[in-house]
């Protein structure tokens, strides 16, 4: 399940080599692989609808594969039929570093094609544009990798550290089919890694200072809110519709979803968003002061993060926990009042707010309404001031030296949730550099998904810097 690239120490300034090999470059190898590993991967159809309705299979297939040409030794993890998970380890320069972890997941979540312009299965490359579902969430990151990991294979290259790949299923649900799983059932796989990278980070942000000058950021994942999926059930009495009832479930239950969705989350700066907006603030020209004596801080912190413009997406949801009402379900004719009612609510809390959070939806929901986790994961804060932030910070400004890297935490979560349970510091880091006129946030889990091959290539040389000096 693990395997060595073999071949000679890394030179951590490859980028610039061109390496030739059967008669081509080795960059430009790379570079063509990278766009058609992305293509290929996007027309493996893994659409992930929930409730284990997906196949990743044949995507770790094709992962397994491409790992396996390059002198690895993968093993293909099935926590279910179809639900496969890839690992396979690469051996690095300097035995005694910890390890680290790079995952990615296979599953994409559904896209309807009557909504696209070319089909969302197709990996279609036009304009020099990759389209299609999980061209940025997140099949081309796990291309870059693939690309990436090949070339050193080719080239007898290594990271610094060890490398434990892992290409995971089910992480646009709850994971249960992939890191969980692998987690409890797989654990050793992973020893010796105490960090790991993934997706949501080191994609280009545009903005601007107050007086129009363009700015570049680099946001890197340095945390994430912990998920509380919620269902909310009232009991009523039931009977006709005709007839007065003031022991109706619906009722009790549509009131307690408007109060849940009229509440105002108190402010809370954790260690992550307070230097988000700190760094943010200087790159644009915001004087920040989080500590301003004699400010009210609910409305400081939201006047500053207008101040930022349209940096302030960056932070604007992470400054708070949320309670957004996304299902509702009751009754099954119009004229017959139901016993019960339920509704479905995302919230996503911040690290070191869980109390607070129980204690307000006990009383947001009231005497009426019984609440309960639907599905529950830990929030996450990586630290900022490492040596791993750092060469994440430098790997990208040696490819875009003019841009500003700061941290943030992310709004929604990933697979680095579950593998904080052995311990594993995740951090959001898949470097694209894209144009302005790209809106990456857009672009998850929406329509017309897709990503510029010059990202790509980007990303193969950020992600090569920083693997292969990281210590």
């Amino acid at each position: 399940m693990s395997a060595d690239c073999g071949g000679t120490s890394a030179n951590n300034e490859s980028e610039t080599r061109r390496v030739v090999i059967d008669g081509g470059t080795e960059q430009g190898i790379v570079d063509e692989e990278v766009v058609r590993f992305t293509s290929d991967l996007i027309r493996i159809d893994t659409t992930n609808r929930g409730g284990g309705d997906c196949r990743e299979r044949p995507a770790a297939e094709y992962v397994a594969e491409r790992l396996t040409d390059a002198g690895l030794r993968p093993a293909i993890l099935e926590s279910a039929p179809g639900r496969a998970n890839v690992i396979a380890r690469v051996r690095g320069n300097d035995p005694s570093a910890p390890g680290l972890l790079v995952h990615g997941h296979l599953d994409v979540v559904p896209a309807d094609p009557g909504l696209w312009s070319t089909h969302p299965f197709s990996g279609e490359v036009r304009d020099g544009v990759v389209w299609g579902r999980g061209a940025v969430d997140m099949k081309s990151a796990n291309a870059v990798v693939l690309a990436l990991v090949r070339s050193w294979a080719r080239t007898g290259r290594r990271p610094n550290r060890d490398v434990v790949l892992a290409f995971t299923a089910d992480e646009e649900d709850s994971a249960a089919y992939g890191a969980d799983w692998l987690v409890r059932e797989h654990a050793a796989l992973f020893e010796g890694c105490t960090e790991g990278i993934s997706e949501s980070g080191a994609f280009t942000f545009h903005t601007e200072t107050a007086d129009g000058a363009p700015v570049r950021l680099y946001p890197i994942g340095a945390g994430e809110r912990g998920t509380a999926w919620l269902r909310l059930t009232a009991t009523g009495t039931a009977g006709h519709g005709s007839k007065s009832n003031t022991d109706n479930a619906v009722s009790a239950l549509a009131a307690a979803v408007a109060r849940i969705a009229d509440h105002r989350w108190p402010t809370r700066l954790t260690p992550v968003t307070r230097a988000a907006l700190t760094e943010i603030g200087a790159a644009v020209g915001v004087k920040v002061d989080l500590d301003a004596p004699g400010s009210d801080p609910e409305r400081h912190v939201d006047a500053l993060v207008e101040r930022l413009g349209g940096a302030g997406a960056l932070v604007r949801s992470t400054v708070r926990n949320s309670t957004n009402p996304t299902m509702l379900d009751a009754g099954y004719k119009v004229n017959v009042i139901p016993e019960t009612a339920t509704a479905g609510i995302d919230g996503r809390v911040l690290p070191g707010t869980e109390e607070e959070f129980r204690a307000a939806l006990d009383a947001l929901t009231g005497r009426r309404v019984a609440w309960e986790y639907a599905h529950r994961s830990v929030a996450l804060t990586a630290p900022v001031e490492s040596a791993t932030f750092a060469a994440m910070r430098s790997a990208l400004l040696a490819h875009d030296p003019d841009a500003h890297v700061v941290p943030v935490c992310l709004s929604g979560g990933t697979d680095a949730k579950q593998f904080s349970e052995l311990g594993i510091t995740g951090y959001g880091f898949s470097p694209l550099r894209l144009p302005p006129s790209l809106d990456y946030g857009a672009l998850f889990h929406g329509v017309d998904e897709r990503v510029p091959v010059d990202a790509l290539r980007f990303g193969v040389r950020v992600l090569d810097r920083f693997l292969t000096s990281v210590e």
